[in-house]
């Protein structure tokens, strides 16, 4: 794959497409949460996920197995993509898809944060900077304005947690080798490994089944296919070929998608804070993806 120096026309579709996914999938894990116990349902997605991959790596032809060299990073990558969906689940359990959405897509912030320093090609430029500094703001105000409860402030920040896990990632895979090998191979590791490290955890967080219908077992098929499987593989892809902050900076549409569907579908309050982050934070992702 020819790696490229900006995003062009093919890139902006595609990842697009994906930041809708994303967003939707923002709703899907709320309405799954009636049923299954958060953090559990993250663990039967990654191990029903890693099925979906040994199949799909099979007719690809590429082999699972891990060489030496890359066991530290997948390790670490395991641990990350574990520590994400922990937050992520639980924090959609606690607080609004809306809130949820903003801060959890504020990742590009921290992300290129740190690319200024460790990636080359990834410095800060004035546009950059102004956006980021608009990024933060809007994540600051929707911190600042809690819906009333404790529970949901909870669950604002581990949006943020789960953020900060997602670019930290992203880091790890343009950072070491393990980067460099096909990216079936960086996702089925992470699933592999974070299967057995969410299912031994989630006895912590309650009952594993609560009120199990039809359409949360749609809502896990949803997440296991087009999310964790195909979903992931394809964000690895184009991480492999675009800059990691352009590729990042695309996920704005994430919260824009997030926050509509959640009116829409569940019927969730939009108020003065929710507005004014996601226009901050959608802006500053734009003009952090500019030249």
């Amino acid at each position: 794959m020819e790696r490229r120096d900006q995003i062009d026309m093919s890139g902006a579709l595609a990842l697009t497409a994906f930041a809708i996914i994303l967003g939707f999938n923002q709703v899907v894990i709320k309405v799954s949460n009636g049923g299954f116990q958060p953090v559990f349902m993250a663990g039967v997605r990654s191990a029903l996920a890693v099925c979906v991959m040994l199949l799909w790596m099979r007719y690809r032809g590429v082999s699972p197995r891990l060489a030496r060299e890359h066991f530290g990073a997948a390790a670490l990558l395991g641990l990350l993509f574990s520590a994400e969906f922990v937050c992520l689940y639980l924090a959609l359990d606690l607080t609004s898809v809306s809130r949820a959405s903003i801060i959890f897509y504020s990742m590009p912030v921290w992300l290129t944060m740190v690319a200024h320093y460790v990636l080359p090609n990834e410095r800060m430029t004035p546009a950059r900077g102004l956006g980021l500094g608009l990024a933060m703001g809007g994540v600051a105000w929707v911190l600042a304005e809690p819906s009333g409860s404790a529970a949901s402030l909870t669950g604002d920040f581990l949006a943020l947690g789960a953020a900060l896990s997602w670019g930290g990632i992203a880091l790890v895979l343009r950072l070491s080798k393990i980067g460099q090998e096909p990216p079936e191979l960086g996702l089925f590791w992470q699933l592999f490994l974070s299967a057995p490290v969410l299912l031994a955890v989630s006895p912590l967080f309650g009952p594993l089944i609560r009120d199990v219908q039809l359409i949360h077992w749609a809502g896990l098929a949803f997440q296991v296919l087009a999310v964790a499987s195909f979903g992931y593989l394809f964000w690895f892809v184009l991480l492999k070929i675009y800059p990691a902050s352009g590729v990042a900076s695309f996920s704005f549409l994430s919260p824009v998608c997030g926050v509509l569907l959640g009116w829409a579908v569940l019927g969730e309050h939009i108020g003065v804070e929710i507005i004014g982050g996601l226009v901050l934070v959608a802006l500053g992702l734009v003009l952090m993806n500019r030249r």
